[in-house]
């Protein structure tokens, strides 16, 4: 290899450090500061899109000693912070109909699943429109007719129910009889069954 070759003086390679000049950047906005600024700190409340340009010293400094609610009341802090949840913006509970004006005018537009009346929608609630029963299915159905309820029972009255039937199916109850152990022990796998149920408390 030759190193004295023309074809080494049409490489090029590229510099360890970049070699352009560099203008040079703000200068920090400290006073009496002459450094260049290369870190932004915000300036404070009300004016959360407005940044000082500091130098690396001094927006630590700055950063040390920044509250964002400095001169805010206890109460006026925690309104704030509670604003924030929701972005500061306005917010209501759905189906309560206070966007007045802006609540959705469907035109005679269809609204078969109720969708429009139970946010708000003009008009209010359909007076035609029933609550979605829960579906009963066959081996819950089978598991109240166990412990003598209906269809619907609530909880309160399943957990009764139970407590009652177990006092009187129990062997220690019937002084050691055991002829009723079978109703006992189905008795208990309803009570399982029922517990294992979403909305069951």
């Amino acid at each position: 290899m030759k190193f004295d070759s023309p074809l080494f003086d049409k490489i090029r390679i590229k510099p360890e450090n970049d070699r352009r000049p560099k203008k040079p950047g703000p200068r920090c906005q400290w006073s009496g500061c002459k450094n260049e600024a290369g870190h932004r700190a915000p300036k404070g409340r009300g004016k959360e899109k407005d940044y000082w340009n500091f130098c690396i010293e001094h927006v630590r400094e700055y950063n040390q000693n920044y509250n964002f609610f400095s001169g805010m009341t206890d109460d006026a802090v925690l309104a704030y912070q509670k604003d924030a949840l929701t972005g500061h913006r306005p917010t209501w509970k759905m189906g309560t109909g206070k966007r007045g004006a802006g609540r959705p005018d469907l035109g005679g537009a269809a609204d078969p699943f109720h969708m429009f009346h139970e946010l708000g929608g003009r008009g209010g609630p359909d007076p035609d429109h029933k609550p979605e029963q829960r579906i009963v299915r066959n081996a819950e159905r089978k598991a109240l007719e166990t412990l003598g309820l209906e269809a619907g029972a609530a909880t309160l009255e399943i957990k009764s129910r139970f407590k009652e039937l177990v006092k009187r199916h129990h062997p220690d109850a019937n002084g050691g009889d055991r002829s009723s152990e079978d109703r006992l022990v189905e008795i208990i796998q309803a009570y399982n069954y029922l517990k294992s149920l979403p909305g069951f408390s």
